[in-house]
């Protein structure tokens, strides 16, 4: 008997299996908005987003502070959290793309504590960062959830392999 397992494994390559294995984890995509110490706009796609408490509601992300929206994060304490619906696959894709074509257009308008707020999405919440944990070249912002909204329903939106696709329903 073998194990499948053994033949696949590539121990001492742990970015290649650290990457192989979670292009096929699919995960939920969201976007995170803010204001920059200027005043501008900043948001970025990030299919990282996990609830961390409901009581009190607390919600984390991670980024790289690499990123070009990180100044911006690691100053500001507000924030929004967009969840969005296959419908907003085009605008995961643009705020995932050129940070200086971001917030070309009217997909947004200026949110409460004038923080960037996307139009059509399936639901918004603002956030108070309360906590920044650097892990290497990367953090883990922890935001407590303040209101929100609830835009119209929609499938999921999913994030796997590299493409933006639709759960396929098979409980119906």
């Amino acid at each position: 008997m073998t194990d499948d397992n053994a033949t696949t494994s590539r121990p001492d390559d742990s970015l290649e299996v650290f990457k192989d294995a979670f292009r096929r984890h699919a995960a939920g995509v969201a976007i995170v908005t803010a204001r920059d110490g200027d005043g501008a706009p900043v948001g970025f796609t990030a299919t990282s987003l996990a609830s961390l408490a409901a009581v009190p509601p607390l919600a984390t992300f991670n980024m790289a502070r690499t990123a070009s929206s990180w100044p911006a994060l690691s100053e500001t304490d507000q924030v929004i959290v967009h969840l969005l619906g296959l419908r907003n696959r085009d605008l995961a894709r643009r705020m995932a793309g050129p940070a200086a074509e971001r917030f070309a257009g009217d997909h947004w308008t200026d949110g409460p504590n004038g923080v960037p707020l996307l139009t059509g999405v399936t639901a918004w919440m603002t956030g108070t960062v309360v906590e920044r944990l650097p892990v290497h070249g990367n953090a883990v912002v922890v935001v407590r959830i303040g209101t929100g909204g609830v835009g119209e329903d929609d499938d999921a939106l999913l994030y796997h392999d590299r493409r933006y696709l639709r759960p396929v329903h098979l409980d119906d």
